[in-house]
């Protein structure tokens, strides 16, 4: 499969800058889906997390997480016109500090889906390290 670029996971995904946390899908196939996110100094969230020591936040590690696990629902399930909407979070664990000039690799595994709403298992590794990790869940709605 081709990588899906900005431009398509605009069309997929209702975020925008600043909240648009992923660049580019390599990977969406059957229940799998691996994000890239190219963190720069010019993240807003830098400048008040934190001052002078960057660190990219956990909570939008995960938000970056479930975005990459709505364009897999999207591609799966082709909902057009729906949103996904964040539910619950399960068994976070950050290991690794991410800073300006990483990459993020967020790759988001389906897991089950019952009544109506979707388990998903992330992970986000940086060169090869493991970052964060995490099951999320989530559900559709109308836009």
């Amino acid at each position: 499969m081709p990588d899906i670029l900005i431009e398509d996971i605009m069309r997929i995904l209702p975020h925008r800058y600043p909240m648009l946390l992923i660049d580019r899908v390599v990977e969406c196939e059957g229940d799998r889906v691996v994000a890239i996110k190219n963190v720069t100094a010019n993240e807003p969230c830098f400048s008040g997390h934190f001052p002078g020591r960057p660190i990219f936040p956990g909570v939008l590690q995960l938000e970056a997480m479930a975005q990459a696990g709505g364009v897999l629902m999207n591609q799966s399930y082709g909902e057009p016109g729906r949103i996904a909407y964040f539910l619950a979070v399960d068994k976070a664990r950050f290991r690794r500090v991410i800073r300006p000039g990483d990459t993020m690799r967020i790759e988001v595994v389906f897991q089950r889906a019952r009544l109506g709403m979707m388990r998903l298992h992330g992970t986000i590794t940086v060169d090869g390290e493991l970052a964060c990790e995490a099951d999320i869940m989530f559900g559709y709605g109308d836009a």
